[in-house]
């Protein structure tokens, strides 16, 4: 057993216990954070005067050489070690001899895991980051083809007023704008060095967390040494910003588009399944996992949250439960945003389908009764003067448009031939030019806002 401390005991740990204390098994992800926070404190130590440059050229190239031969498969990291740590602290004792035993002066486990976990999180933002922008390029482009594809706009999932598919993905478009949003923002916010903070009272050495917190690319050391081992608030926060992300994908994957009955999309083969007895099925089994693996990362989140609500200050072993919630929700975020990006930039789009489907779904019913209003009908009037035409509709199983002129009188003389101008598909959106609205002229001052958004985060 390969572990940092001992001399206090005089057994050895049971190995059960042993094993349900160790960490090694998730805390390997950690292994180049962990070597770029130990070359930032040994570096930190001897411009402290704290070891000799010789010494720290010694360690460094130490812990350089174990990153080399983990990452080229020569050096395993296995369970003989109790985690992370202690793996990187004993094989550079076993190559530079007790040189390396100084490498934990100053520190503590406490500081040095915070310090992992908030630069592996860090680094997994840009990733994540990096794939939401993806996917918004992706539906900006959806969105500049699809001005003109007009489909109908649901509530209670019922068809309500005529859309385009534009207006339909530039919802989505704002949702990720704020997922991405949040996501800056938690890096704003976590972005502080807690090492040097050593157990939960600093420590005697006089190190210098400035430099420690520049070498490492934060904005600055963290002010509470009690805090910075016991803060686990990002991990949280991140996790509720991936759970936002999953809420979102989620609806979207929720849209019943792909049905038989619907048919306004067919997916690609790439990102479909058959059946194993029904030879005709082509189910859309990405879009139903990335819907069930959103609970997988709510329950990320209540879990951490429910192990963090009841640990005084400071560092509590309880904490180490944080890394596989957050590793699991980290990796399942990033397959699924990838996932659905790939899912939707390769699907084919039935327009026909889409505009047969808001006509004879009475979208178009709001713009009768506007209609009616424009000619002077009060619109309490209007409303159910529309809804006997309507009525009139289902019972010959036609649409508004399909109505006859003398049908139309013969409930309002008002009507007149530009009725059916007026509640065309196209007159319909077109005339919702209202900014955020997805007639043609609001859709492309929007297009172009998300342009400029984009053309900053793709430098």
């Amino acid at each position: 057993m390969a572990q940092l401390w001992g001399g206090r005991f005089t057994k050895e740990t049971d190995q059960l216990v042993y094993n349900f204390n160790a960490s090694i098994s998730f805390d390997q992800k950690f292994y180049k954070q962990d070597i770029r926070g130990s070359i930032a404190h040994v570096t930190m130590l001897a411009a402290s005067g704290i070891l000799t440059e010789a010494e720290r050229d010694q360690i460094i190239d130490g812990l350089n050489s174990i990153l080399t031969d983990v990452e080229n498969g020569t050096l395993e990291i296995t369970s003989k070690y109790e985690d992370i740590h202690s793996f990187v602290e004993a094989n550079l004792i076993d190559r530079i001899g007790d040189t390396g035993k100084k490498l934990h002066t100053g520190r503590s486990r406490n500081d040095q895991v915070a310090l992992d976990m908030k630069l592996y999180v860090r680094d997994e933002i840009v990733e994540i980051k990096a794939l939401v922008l993806e996917l918004m390029n992706t539906l900006h482009s959806l969105m500049k083809e699809h001005i003109h594809t007009y489909m109908p706009g649901f509530t209670h999932l019922q068809k309500a007023q005529p859309i385009t598919l534009a207006h339909h993905f530039g919802a989505y478009m704002e949702m990720f704008k704020r997922d991405y949003g949040r996501l800056c923002d938690i890096y704003a916010r976590m972005n502080y060095c807690p090492l040097g903070s050593g157990a939960l009272a600093g420590t005697t050495y006089p190190l210098d967390r400035e430099l420690t917190a520049s070498l490492l690319d934060f904005a600055g050391p963290t002010l509470n040494s009690m805090d910075s081992v016991a803060d686990r608030d990002y991990c949280i926060e991140l996790l509720s910003a991936l759970s936002t992300i999953m809420m979102h994908l989620s609806r979207f994957s929720e849209d019943i588009w792909n049905t038989n009955e619907y048919q306004f999309v067919e997916l690609d083969d790439a990102y479909s399944t058959g059946s194993s007895i029904m030879p005709q099925k082509k189910n859309p089994d990405i879009a139903e996992l990335v819907r069930g693996k959103t609970g997988r990362v709510y329950g990320a989140l209540t879990s951490l949250l429910t192990t963090m609500k009841g640990i005084p200050l400071a560092y509590n072993k309880d904490m180490q439960e944080d890394k596989e919630f957050t590793f699991d929700a980290i990796d399942t975020v990033k397959g699924c945003i990838a996932l659905f990006n790939g899912m939707i930039k390769t699907m084919t789009v039935n327009k026909d389908r889409m505009e047969a489907s808001a006509k004879n779904g009475f979208t178009n019913a709001t713009d009768a009764a506007d209609y009616l209003v424009n000619h002077g009908v009060p619109f309490r009037d209007a409303h159910g003067i529309v809804g006997e035409l309507v009525l009139t509709c289902i019972e010959r199983n036609i649409s508004l448009d399909e109505l006859p002129l003398d049908d139309y009188k013969a409930i309002c003389p008002v009507f007149e031939d530009d009725i059916y101008l007026a509640i065309s598909m196209e007159e319909c959106v077109n005339k919702r030019n209202t900014i955020g609205a997805p007639g043609p002229e609001a859709m492309n001052k929007i297009i172009e806002i998300n342009e400029a958004y984009l053309k900053d985060l793709n430098k």
